[in-house]
């Protein structure tokens, strides 16, 4: 791929995450995350005073309560943001095995021996294809004649190619993996959506966002710390009342944003769904965000090559 093309695929995610954002201040998503559902609320009180500013009463500054506005608003479209790029990140996993898979083509032999070019969604349990060099493997089968060098490394992640030939152990191949050099003859072994992809696929896709106990434990310190601060910034009106001070409700509502933990709050969802899709960089499918935090206390892997 090139680098336009790589400048593309980054354009149109960053594009999307910045829909996604606008769609987020949903005051019904936007729940979901109390800390960040205060400062919108926060961000609507200072929206009212900027368009009517005697609505809580006396007089307020135009100026001074949009550009507090402004700033609030910038905060939740950033946090909104850096979650629906995360997101995004692993929509973008599962779209490229999806556009890997009805991408690929393949040369169906027929009866007679004549080869049929037909797309790699319309093969069968069965179906014999030839796969020369520098083509993708159509689908998941056995070898039944030739010998070649595959490159497996978009399953496996290893760099260095294998040698696949009829019988024995090494006569498998994976559907989405390459030919290096001389061909092969496949018997395919799948039906569409039984495949080793097709199973990938429906791990990316069917991963959820758990809340992990250590976010869980985390976001009950943040909702405890934005209640103390909500009662602290209360607790500063009927105080100024009585030395006859007057604080304009933007400067309230700004001054809660500041003591409030923002920043962990915004970032928090966008965290842990970027450490699953950070893992899937190693060639490991993350099913929820608790078992990648569960991955840490991990010492020893036993893997079981048995069915």
């Amino acid at each position: 791929m090139s680098i336009v093309q790589i400048a593309n695929v980054n354009k149109n995610m960053v594009y999307e995450a910045g829909i996604d954002a606008l769609k987020k201040m949903n005051p019904k998503v936007m729940s979901r995350n109390p800390v960040m559902f205060v400062v919108e609320v926060g961000f609507a009180i200072t929206l009212l005073l900027s368009i009517f500013p005697a609505l809580l009463g006396g007089v307020s500054d135009r100026g001074y309560n949009v550009a507090v506005s402004i700033i609030l608003f910038v905060t939740i479209i950033f946090s909104n943001f850096a979650e629906a790029l995360a997101e995004g990140r692993g929509k973008a996993q599962a779209n490229s095995l999806k556009k890997t898979k009805q991408d690929a083509k393949a040369r169906l032999l027929q009866k007679d021996g004549s080869v049929m070019i037909v797309d790699a969604l319309q093969l069968r349990k069965g179906d014999i294809v030839l796969v020369k060099a520098n083509d993708i493997i159509p689908a998941d089968g056995e070898i039944i004649e030739g010998v070649a060098a595959i490159d497996e490394s978009a399953i496996t992640g290893e760099s260095a190619s294998v040698i696949k030939e009829p019988g024995g152990d090494f006569s498998s191949v994976t559907g989405g993996t390459k030919v290096i050099s001389d061909f092969i003859k496949v018997k395919v072994g799948a039906d569409p959506g039984e495949s080793f992809l097709d199973r990938m696929i429906n791990l990316v896709e069917g991963a959820k966002r758990q809340k992990t106990p250590n976010e869980i434990a985390l976001g009950t310190l943040l909702i405890s710390l934005t209640i103390i601060f909500i009662l602290v910034c209360t607790t500063l009106v009927p105080i100024a009342s009585y030395i006859q001070v007057t604080l304009p409700t933007a400067t309230l509502v700004a001054l809660l944003v500041c003591l409030i933990p923002t920043t962990i709050g915004g970032l928090l969802s966008a965290i842990g769904i970027a450490g699953m899709d950070r893992v899937t960089q190693f060639n490991v499918i993350a099913k929820s965000g608790k078992s990648v935090e569960a991955a840490g206390d991990i010492n020893t892997i036993i893997l079981d090559n048995t069915w």
